[in-house]
């Protein structure tokens, strides 16, 4: 297989994007720092317009082809129901006392799932405090009504359904993953992995890093990890990029595979996505050293295919219905001192064309 990636159009937003949904006919979606979620120009000359605004970092967006809603998530523990054709909020629901580190929509649209949980120091070792609500929250796109709550060892940064909707998967801090089936409440699998946390000593004594995306395969089969590996320096995101594969069903859980030493940098991978054609999946993060911070890779062999070094630091990777397009969202100079945060277009979602044969 060869995979071929060609500089599209960039388009600026007024902060870093954390999230981004694709909607009908790939009308996007964006959820950024200041709050605001916004619909996407589809060219670079229109200004995009915010539907929504949630009261801190609005950390994820979500669209509900069954409600025609959208559905974010934001630092304010808020989950918001918004009409994108009347750029009306028509739901609030008070999901977290703590923030909503990052949330899924089922794939048919019928379900929300949100992750929160703060890291406080729970012992002598700096392991995390327990949770002071449950982790994980499934509710009802339709009603609003809260389906699930699941325990999990806090902060809980990254949440999945698998593709046939009949489970849900999040990760944490620590490299935890927990698989829950949605039909009995129980949990499935339990993956734990070292590779994905690290120790600061630098400039800090406390864990880093954890499992920022996850994934579930086409045939749902594995489940695929995204992060950074461990690094000693909190503030500098050293760590080398990092995805792992584990099969988790039949309660054999084994790791089935990881990115390539020869093949990756050093940087802090965000997120992890796959091709609607299912065979290749693609990973994007912030790059501290190395040549890309986007690839593309094999599905059957983990092989990287293609790379981009695009500039940016990347929060959320969407394909096209078509799988010919790969968006990007994020953000290009993060500002540095406070001040800056003020100053307008520093988010970025750029896009590279992708030519499979």
């Amino acid at each position: 297989m060869k995979v071929e990636l060609k500089k599209g159009a960039t388009l600026k937003m007024p902060t870093h994007c954390l999230s981004l949904a694709r909607g009908e006919s790939d009308q996007f979606y964006a959820s950024c720092f200041d709050g605001g979620i916004y619909s996407v120009p589809k060219t670079r000359w229109k200004k995009p317009v915010m539907l929504a605004e949630h009261q801190n970092y609005a950390s994820g967006v979500n669209w509900s082809p069954a409600a025609r809603h959208l559905i974010s998530a934001g630092y304010d523990g808020r989950l918001l129901w918004t009409n994108p054709d009347e750029e009306k909020i028509t739901r609030e629901v008070k999901a977290h006392d703590f923030w909503s580190w990052q949330s899924a929509i089922s794939p048919d649209g019928t379900r929300i799932a949100s992750s929160t949980g703060q890291y406080l120091c729970g012992g002598y070792k700096y392991e995390p405090a327990p949770e002071k609500e449950p982790s994980v929250k499934v509710f009802e796109v339709h009603t609003g009504k809260q389906t699930h709550a699941f325990e999990h060892v806090p902060p809980v940064e990254s949440v999945a359904f698998s593709n046939n909707g009949k489970f849900l998967a999040a990760g944490n801090l620590m490299g935890e993953v927990r698989v829950w089936d949605l039909t009995t409440n129980m949990e499935a699998a339990r993956i734990k992995t070292a590779n994905f946390t690290g120790w600061g000593i630098i400039k800090g004594h406390y864990f880093t890093g954890g499992v920022f995306a996850l994934a579930f395969s086409p045939d749902d089969s594995e489940i695929f990890l995204a992060g950074m590996g461990s690094t000693r320096d909190p503030a500098a995101g050293n760590g080398k990029q990092l995805w792992e594969r584990w099969k988790w069903q039949e309660g054999k859980v084994e790791q089935t595979g990881s990115a390539n030493d020869g093949e990756i940098g050093q940087g802090l991978m965000e997120t992890l996505a796959f091709h609607p054609g299912g065979k290749i999946f693609a990973m994007a993060g912030r790059l501290f050293k190395g040549q890309w911070n986007t690839a593309i890779f094999d599905l059957e062999t983990g092989s990287r295919l293609a790379h981009a070094d695009t500039k940016m630091r990347v929060s959320k990777a969407i394909w096209n219905e078509e799988g010919s397009r790969l968006y990007l969202a994020g953000s290009s100079g993060q500002p540095k001192e406070r001040k800056d945060l003020e100053k307008p277009d520093w988010g970025r979602i750029k896009v590279l064309e992708v030519e499979v044969s």
